[in-house]
């Protein structure tokens, strides 16, 4: 299974780099940690929302539409799982904002749906049988630009789906620990390296590629 950090494909170099790993690595399924900016994909792929997306688009695959400008292989974790090559994978979509977690999702307007908020992470927290938990946000204990940028709804959804692995977007570098019990890993950006995930072992590795995307 391939998996994929953020694309960031409205940008045309980065675009075309998140296709030809779809060319050349034919994957049969690929889950992604969103900034994918891209929702005509060539083969199945499940993805979360990042903070930087077409939120129209979103807001549509929230609802089970599929527009025109998106095909029946894109579909999008929002607090939902689903079963991948075996897998239960699960996703929460969105960044967090204290200004905003308070509200209810339907008062999120324009660029503000980036976020989530706490009826997402309650949501969240209902699911079960989770071994794939797929977040935009970090938790606790993983990164550290001399402060922690991690989130504490990001570290209660690990205490209570107590997933096997967590892969974490956004922040563009790789970096792993070990937190709650659960392996968690940020990936670096789809530009930058591609990941394979055994289903049946769960063993992540990392993979540089020769191509580019610029600054």
């Amino acid at each position: 299974m391939l998996v994929l950090g953020d694309a960031h494909a409205s940008d045309p170099d980065r675009c075309e780099i998140l296709l030809e790993l779809y060319r050349t690595l034919e994957p049969d399924r690929v889950l992604q940690l969103g900034d994918l900016e891209r929702y005509d994909l060539p083969a199945p792929t499940w993805f979360i929302a990042g903070n930087n997306e077409d939120f129209d688009m979103i807001e549509a695959l929230r609802t089970g539409e599929h527009p025109a400008e998106t095909n029946d292989n894109v579909h999008l974790l929002a607090s939902t799982a689903a079963t991948v090559d075996g897998l239960r994978v699960a996703g929460l979509s969105g960044n967090f904002a204290p200004t905003r977690y308070d509200l209810p999702r339907d008062e999120l307007v324009g660029e503000r749906r980036r976020h989530f908020t706490h009826e997402d992470i309650d949501r969240a927290a209902d699911l079960e049988d989770i071994a794939v938990f797929l977040t935009h946000e970090a938790p606790n204990g993983l990164l550290s630009y001399g402060y922690d940028p991690g989130c504490e709804y990001v570290d209660e959804l690990l205490a209570t789906l107590s997933p096997d692995l967590c892969l974490v977007g956004h922040h563009h570098r790789h970096r792993e620990a070990e937190i709650e019990g659960t392996r968690v890993v940020s990936l670096a950006p789809a530009w930058e390296r591609y990941y394979t995930l055994e289903p049946e072992t769960l063993a992540l590795e990392s993979h540089e590629h020769d191509l580019s995307g610029g600054d």
